[in-house]
């Protein structure tokens, strides 16, 4: 497995997860201590929009990586509808369907990318262990 697709795989689920913490969990903390607000009062939205140029570029790196090598459309329709939904989400969701539907969304599409990168990775793996064992 390349080390670029196996990183970026990794990155990927790992900045995806954090953009679910951020939009779950900082209300929650803001609300039980609100001593934080001064500290975390850097705008929502500039937040999204840095991950989101974060997570696209290293998730279709890590998606086209990881086709290139295994083929399956499936895998990699599933990662790119994630991107799209975050996408969309980041573009237009505030506006369309209000802040908690912009939450909402926004954790249907990293959780889709998340699940993406898992089976990206999983099939890679799996085909690595493959060749391995053909060569013996």
């Amino acid at each position: 497995m390349t080390k670029l697709q196996l990183m970026s795989d990794k990155a990927a689920v790992g900045l995806s997860l954090l953009c679910v913490i951020h939009c779950l969990f900082l209300p929650i903390i803001l609300i039980l201590m609100p001593a934080l607000t001064g500290l975390l009062a850097f705008n929502d939205e500039l937040f999204h929009r840095m991950l989101l140029v974060a997570v696209v570029p290293i998730s279709a790196i890590a998606l086209v990586i990881g086709y290139l090598h295994h083929r399956s459309h499936r895998v990699l329709l599933i990662g790119l509808v994630g991107l799209a939904i975050l996408i969309a989400t980041s573009a237009l969701g505030h506006a369309i369907v209000g802040k908690y539907g912009e939450i909402a969304l926004t954790v249907l599409g990293t959780s889709i990318i998340a699940y993406g990168h898992f089976l990206n990775y999983r099939l890679r793996r799996h085909d690595d262990n493959i060749e391995i064992h053909d060569q013996d």
